[in-house]
């Protein structure tokens, strides 16, 4: 006599553009239609554009304004609330490529696996195969293709169990741009969820700076001052922020990138960005177990 069936894991998509990718969306929607086992429900949100023809089954979102990445991901998990839900919501860069066939099932294999895992954060290669060291969530960025539990994950390819989003919230809309997924992490780890970075998990994605936004020196700041003002328990505040400042020094940035640090790490301390919910000190020890204490 056979057991109970298992459920098999429900994935939602969501996609965030601001128009201007139109070929490079229409590849990574292919390979998303591409992948093995059940489809996935695939939600693509205009950031206040007009968003192209779009295939059948894709959902189309048009949002009446640019609500920032943490907002516009806001908007797409519950858009998948509205429509059904989903167990887990897969975030993709609408210039990235699937390049596998067996993202999906990889990641229901997990969730499934490890009913404590939380996040699964995909490894970033360029065209060439290559993580830029930015995009490896260790220090240092040591060796790409080593799969294990991490403090963070990237923006660019994700996976969140519905149940984290639920228990811990959204993400920080205020942030608009920068950091939102290490606020997100923080509050994750300490509701001790467990998150994974997963080499054999690949989305292809241009080389790219990450100052080519135009916002990146002064939201990189103020983000910063707020992740450490929200989160940290308050000894450790000015320990973080004095650690990222140096770091920041010893990078050399341009005069006028400089000037907007400075200028959005004012902001951040002088503007509020509420709640202030410090992480336990347990999460603290956890965190600098698994390499990456919140001070640096």
């Amino acid at each position: 006599m056979s057991g109970p069936r298992r459920h098999t894991l429900t994935v939602g998509v969501v996609i965030l553009t601001m128009g201007d990718r139109e070929r490079e969306l229409q590849a990574l929607l292919d390979s998303v239609a591409a992948q093995e086992g059940a489809p996935a429900t695939v939600v693509v949100l205009g950031q206040g554009v007009r968003l192209p023809d779009l295939p059948d089954g894709v959902a189309a979102v048009e949002l009446p304004e640019n609500l920032g990445i943490p907002g516009g991901r806001n908007a797409g998990v519950r858009w998948l609330r509205e429509h059904g839900g989903a167990d887990v919501v897969l975030v993709l860069d609408d210039d990235g490529l699937l390049p596998g066939t067996d993202a999906l099932r990889l990641l229901r294999e997990a969730f499934t696996a490890n009913p404590r895992l939380g996040i699964v954060g995909f490894r970033i290669a360029d065209e060439e195969g290559r993580s830029q060291r930015r995009h490896v969530p260790r220090l240092g960025g040591a060796d790409p293709l080593l799969s294990g539990p991490v403090t963070t994950f990237l923006g660019g390819a994700h996976a969140i169990r519905m149940r984290v989003i639920d228990e811990v919230g959204e993400f920080p809309a205020p942030f608009f741009y920068a950091h939102e997924e290490t606020d997100f992490a923080w509050r994750a780890l300490d509701a001790d969820w467990q998150i994974d970075y997963r080499a054999d998990l690949v989305l292809r994605h241009p080389r790219t700076p990450a100052s080519r936004h135009a916002v990146y020196y002064r939201n990189t700041a103020r983000n910063r001052v707020w992740l450490a003002k929200r989160h940290l328990p308050a000894v450790l505040i000015p320990v973080y922020l004095a650690t990222w400042a140096a770091y920041t020094l010893a990078q050399r940035p341009p005069a006028a990138g400089l000037r907007a640090w400075w200028a959005g790490f004012f902001e951040g301390v002088r503007v509020a960005c509420p709640p202030r919910r410090p992480m336990r000190w347990r999460t603290v020890w956890r965190m600098t177990r698994l390499g990456r204490p919140p001070v640096i």
